[in-house]
């Protein structure tokens, strides 16, 4: 092909791709459709993104996709009438292209998406943040961001102690404005500082100021059978985190640390566990969720017999900035400066989401200079051989089709470094190109967005509770 005839073809999918913003959004906003490619989301998403996305296919499925043959699939869902979905459409081109049998794609897509054609809307579940930290203001981008249509959750309101400062509103708006990791805020954001309120692309959020969880009613403002996320880690146990129910308008709490006595959840693995009577949950923590759907795969298809994590994390808040005194061993050394040797619960506490590997595992960390994306490694004895390339492959088949698809990521570039996976929504990312296995024995390096892909499995989690998970098309397995 001349450089002509690959810069025309560029052109051309460039305009598909300009073509394809419009049709995303409109499916989001009219018709609550959550829609991406390969498991990458490209609601919001540029042009460039788009065509990226698309890109991603060839790197993970070994075929080509590009827009010309996913547009007509988006065409004929809006067509179909398609409501209340998550439309995978890279991966139902791939599966026409596959499996189609000479039909017609409107044919295919009637029986393919039969479940969610002319769906009913469901009712908006109202969330409070409580605190407004790292991990509160991420989860408040997010619920932004999927805000849709309104059938799914819609943040109302965040709960903060009074700060000193006389625009403590703007300061707040301002730390979820801009942000020096995850970088600006894709929206408008403005203050009313007369009614306590921050509006961020039209979601009003009701600023609550108080001290304790049990003297707020929500009910004054509107707010009802409302699911708090405490992300303040201030309560841990189900005592503590009950105050929270005992607020008017309050009637579930979701813990983003590892809870005692509460079920802890991680989603893809455990979340069967959730049922309608739970009023208190806990998420676990960032590492517990990136290291434990890549043990259950492994667990799945080779046994574990015991094995070692290693967690190699960026700073956190906990740790001084410089030499100062501190409650834990080492922790009160500079943190941009130094390399930490500390201790992590992750280990132990994979266990309560994946009993199987009860006293199998042990673990420490290491805190490292960088503000965000951690690695976990994984140094694994098994109950049955492999090597790199068969594990390498059922891993990437576990990131595209499996039941954790949305828990585990894959990379295979010799490129990759950690900033790279600044935003990923994974839970964790195995990186291909690390793995080392022979025999009964494996290591696997999994890169996790610490911040952004455990505030993403916060929100699945969420979803599950409020009974607005949206069913993912096509269905695999």
């Amino acid at each position: 092909m001349s450089q002509d005839q690959v810069f025309a073809d560029w052109k051309e999918r460039e305009a598909l791709a300009e073509a394809m913003v419009p049709l995303v959004g409109g499916l989001y906003r009219d018709s609550n459709i959550e829609t991406s490619v390969f498991g990458r989301l490209i609601i919001k998403r540029s042009v460039i993104d788009i065509l990226k996305a698309h890109r991603y296919a060839r790197q993970i499925e070994d075929q080509e996709l590009n827009v010309v043959d996913t547009f007509p699939i988006l065409e004929t869902v809006k067509k179909l009438n398609v409501r209340n979905a998550h439309i995978d459409a890279g991966k139902l081109a791939i599966k026409y292209r596959n499996e189609g049998n000479g039909q017609d794609l409107e044919s295919f897509l009637k029986a393919e998406l039969a479940e969610v054609i002319d769906s009913e809307d469901r009712e908006a579940t109202d969330i409070v943040l409580y605190g407004f930290g790292r991990i509160g203001r991420l989860l408040a981008r997010l619920l932004i961001e999927r805000t849709g249509g309104g059938q799914a959750l819609r943040l109302r309101a965040m709960v903060v102690r009074k700060g000193a400062a006389a625009k403590d509103l703007e300061k707040r708006a301002s730390l979820l404005r801009r942000d020096s990791v995850h970088g600006s805020f894709k929206g408008t954001i403005t203050v009313d500082e007369e009614n306590n309120t921050i509006t961020a692309n039209g979601n009003v959020i009701q600023v609550i100021f108080a001290n304790s969880p049990d003297e707020i009613d929500y009910t004054e403002y509107g707010i009802n059978n409302a699911v708090v996320i405490d992300n303040t880690g201030k309560w841990r146990d189900e005592e503590g985190l009950s105050l929270h129910l005992k607020s008017k308008g309050a009637s579930r709490v979701v813990l983003t640390a590892p809870g005692k006595g509460v079920k802890n959840i991680v989603m893809g693995v455990n979340d069967g566990d959730i049922d309608a009577q739970d009023k208190i949950l806990s998420a676990a923590s960032c590492t517990t969720n990136a290291i434990t759907p890549v043990l259950k795969a492994v667990y799945d298809k080779y046994g574990i017999e015991n094995g070692h994590v290693e967690t190699v994390h960026a700073y956190t808040n906990d740790q001084n900035l410089i030499d100062n005194y501190h409650k834990g061993d080492r922790r009160g050394r500079a943190a941009g400066l130094n390399m930490v040797i500390t201790e992590t619960g992750a280990a132990k506490a994979v266990s309560k989401a994946l009993p199987a590997m009860e006293g199998k595992l042990t673990g420490n960390a290491i805190r490292v200079p960088t503000p965000n994306v951690s690695m976990a490694i994984l140094n694994l004895n098994l109950e049955s051989e492999t090597e790199k390339e068969e594990l390498n492959a059922y891993l990437r088949d576990a990131a595209l089709h499996g039941p954790m698809q949305k828990q585990i990521d894959f990379s295979n570039s010799p490129e990759a470094v950690s900033t790279d996976f600044v935003g990923s929504r994974a839970a964790g990312v195995v990186d291909a190109l690390a793995t080392i296995a022979g025999g009964k024995r494996c290591v696997l390096y999994v890169w996790y967005d610490n911040e952004f892909g455990y505030s993403c499995q916060v929100i699945r989690m969420v979803q599950k509770m409020a009974q607005c998970t949206l069913p993912a098309f096509p269905v695999e397995g």
